[in-house]
């Protein structure tokens, strides 16, 4: 792919001319290309020129050399799953600050689903985000357009058109279709414009006014609970739906067992269903409710340790394809307040590394090649190519500090929301320079540089 300036595929950003770069001594593990060796990575004109024995590459003229002794270079990250607010919820978060938190966790590119004010279903509106894109985000940025009209779950929305505007997919994010006629149509009219559909999966009439997960934690509670089959019976349905109509989706989220059973059994059948999970249902359950903080208040809600069981070895398996965070900014007034009126959803993009390494790699459960792997599989979902560590490749690079130790939110955010379900817990391992295209995208303080002459 050879991306015109300010834009990668389909995503766009503000871009730079590609930087000069000798990365010295970083580890580099890349399970794509099979590298998992310390060496020097030399970046000329935003690519990979050559992967030299540790030590032995060579600053080009001009460029800047980066000591990276002690740290991992992965290839960058890549989120399908993002809410940036804007346009109208720019108190939450916007364009720049939220692609200033995907750089700062180590992400080359993201997208950002379309349940704005006014929502993302007209081509003048994705034209309008992409040029805003253009000017401002911190790393390539796509966006995905409404499946339906104001999200209202009835009328389709001119799919073809979004997509020639730029629309990189489609999703009613936040809301499910919940109609099975209306879906079958939006599965024939993408398979004639392309893309693919992301599904937000639950049955409101089972979801009812629940707040938190059902089961024993609930009851205890006394919250109303969201079964785990309202989320596993529109995933069979969807699945069902997109075998018949050979169309393509990507369920979001999973949360459950039953869900990670309905995403295989509909790809069993011949259905091309991808699948994500978020790093607060792989590591979190419904547990972390007793204390109602609505830091844990998402949706899908947490569950069991059972369900999140099955969400790890789904993740092992490949039944479940990439890793999205699904960051979903809320500001203060609308998060402290009691739990069952607080809003749903967590941010995401500053801590999804650290997390999954803290409470997956460190203690055996996966290995560190799934998941760098996995973190940066999303891309696919929008027929781009994953981040590579191999000579031509784009210069998309994560370098992590594996040894680090932080608490999550002590030293602030980048983005302009704090509601992380992390918050005040010590993580290991911390993004500390991203490397978007050749370019410095995000640099911790501490990190400075040296210049050839």
């Amino acid at each position: 792919m050879s991306p015109e300036a300010g834009e990668i595929g389909s995503l766009d950003w503000r871009g730079g001319a590609g930087e000069d770069l000798l990365i010295r001594r970083a580890h580099a593990i890349d399970p794509g290309t099979g590298i998992d060796r310390e060496c020097d990575l030399v970046v000329r004109g935003g690519r990979i020129a050559e992967i030299s024995a540790a030590g032995d590459g060579e600053l080009p003229g001009g460029g800047e050399e980066i000591d990276a002794a002690g740290l991992h270079a992965f290839p960058a990250f890549f989120d399908p799953h993002v809410h940036l607010r804007t346009p109208g919820q720019e108190y939450r978060e916007d364009i720049e600050t939220g692609t200033r938190a995907a750089a700062a966790g180590g992400y080359c590119g993201i997208v950002a689903m379309a349940n704005t004010e006014p929502v993302v279903d007209d081509p003048a509106v994705v034209t309008a985000l992409r040029e805003r894109a253009a000017a401002e985000a911190v790393v390539p940025t796509g966006f995905a357009a409404t499946v339906t009209r104001g999200m209202e779950g009835r009328e389709l929305t001119e799919m073809a058109a979004l997509r020639e505007a730029g629309a990189v997919a489609f999703s009613d994010d936040g809301l499910p279709i919940a109609d099975a006629g209306v879906m079958r149509r939006a599965l024939q009219y993408q398979r004639l414009a392309g893309g693919t559909i992301l599904l937000h999966e639950e049955d409101p009439a089972l979801s009812g006014d629940g707040v938190m997960g059902e089961g024993a934690v609930s009851a205890a509670l006394g919250l109303a609970g969201v079964p785990a089959v309202s989320e596993s019976t529109m995933i069979a349905r969807d699945g069902a739906l997109c075998g018949y109509e050979g169309g393509r989706a990507h369920v979001q989220h999973l949360s459950a067992r039953a869900s990670v059973e309905a995403v295989a059994a509909a790809r069993a059948a011949g259905a091309t269903l991808t699948a994500e999970l978020t790093p607060h249902h792989l590591t979190l359950t419904d547990e972390e409710v007793r204390s109602l903080d609505s830091r844990f208040k998402m949706n899908p809600p947490l569950r069991t340790e059972d369900d999140r069981q099955a969400l790890v070895e789904a993740l092992r398996s490949g039944v479940v394809d990439c890793i999205g965070t699904d960051h979903a900014p809320h500001a203060a007034h609308e998060k402290e307040v009691p739990f069952e009126v607080a809003n749903m959803g967590v941010t995401g993009l500053e801590t999804a590394f650290a997390a999954l390494y803290t409470e997956l790699v460190l203690p055996g459960v996966i290995d560190l090649g799934l998941l760098v792997g996995r973190m940066g599989a999303g891309a696919r979902l929008f027929d781009l190519d994953p981040s590579r560590i191999e000579v031509g490749a784009e210069a998309d690079i994560a370098l992590v500090d594996l040894e680090a130790e932080w608490e999550a939110g002590a030293d602030g955010w980048e983005s302009r929301s704090s509601n992380s379900c992390f918050a005040g817990r010590v993580l290991r391992a911390r993004p500390v320079i991203t490397i978007v295209a050749g370019t410095v995208a995000y640099r911790r303080r501490e990190f400075t540089m040296k210049v050839a002459g």
